[in-house]
């Protein structure tokens, strides 16, 4: 049995507690990819971050839910970057690259008020969904007549592939009851895709967008409490779908109040739409072990 030392960060929040929790693990050169996946389910979070050696940028990671590995999250991204940051093992750097399995990309860091994290994200790619919307709302415990028809429903990825959903009010996420178990069999063209409902309608009034975010069945999680991806995808939607033609956009997502782990994520869109960043924060919970 191998003791793995996990550190517990909370992203996209000032506070322990909110926001998205995070496992970091500092001991990735050493692990199999299976042990990686061991260590993830081990921790239980929607993902588990192992920063390891690079030949291609700065900073190599890579990311774990319980079940598999993914290409992209933003999250444990800003997880990984503030564990890094606040144990002096980025310097004074400001300016840095990770290599992920979207790509490699850039990251800036500022400390005013905070130390805050902003990530570039893939190139926005969208496909059509085609699927039954009665099939989808029931899937999401909600009325087909709660998704907004004026609005395209499509698949959207930054890095991660989710189908982005508009729905009408925001009394209907709090009537959401999903059963991920039903996702692959509605979500035909992308069976391992999540599930992103989101609205303009907001509990917070500076806030552009409310979502909540279903994880496939296959990542072995439920619900994501606050996330950076799918915040990021949410944004290039808005330029692509809602305000054409805005060359540039800054948009401030909220998610998770649901679920008692209110977050925000900061969006912004550039290039007409073909360029996306988030920014967040993190904070540090607590350490433990697991054993795998």
């Amino acid at each position: 049995m191998k003791k793995i030392k996990i550190y517990h960060y909370d992203a996209f929040s000032e506070f322990p507690n909110l926001g998205n929790p995070a496992g970091v693990v500092f001991d990735g050169e050493t692990l199999t990819e299976e042990e990686m996946r061991k260590i993830a389910e081990k921790v239980g979070f929607n993902e588990t971050a192992f920063p390891i050696k690079s030949d291609k940028a700065d900073v190599r990671i890579r990311f774990f839910t319980p079940g598999h590995e993914i290409n992209l999250c933003g999250h444990a991204t800003m997880a990984t970057i503030y564990a890094l940051k606040t144990k002096g093992l980025l310097g004074n750097t400001t300016e840095l690259s990770i290599e992920t399995k979207a790509g490699v990309l850039p990251i800036r860091l500022s400390s005013t008020d905070g130390i805050h994290i902003t990530m570039r994200q893939a190139a926005p790619q969208f496909q059509e969904f085609k699927g039954s919307l009665k099939d989808l709302a029931y899937a999401m415990g909600i009325d087909e007549n709660d998704i907004e028809s004026e609005c395209p429903i499509v698949y959207g990825s930054t890095g991660t592939w989710t189908l982005l959903i508009p729905i009408k009010t925001l009394a209907a996420f709090r009537r959401m009851q999903p059963n991920n178990q039903l996702f692959p069999n509605v979500l035909n063209e992308m069976p391992r895709a999540s599930i992103h409902p989101f609205c303009f309608e907001t509990y917070d009034p500076h806030a552009h967008m409310h979502a909540r975010h279903f994880s496939s069945p296959y990542s072995g999680t439920i619900e994501d409490p606050v996330t950076g991806t799918a915040s990021g995808v949410m944004g290039a939607y808005f330029a692509r779908y809602i305000n054409k033609h805005a060359p540039s956009l800054e948009l401030l997502i909220e998610q998770g109040q649901e679920i008692g782990r209110n977050g925000k994520v900061r969006v912004y869109v550039t290039d007409n739409g073909n360029v996306i960043e988030v920014t967040g924060n993190a904070v540090f919970v607590n350490e433990f072990d697991v054993l795998i």
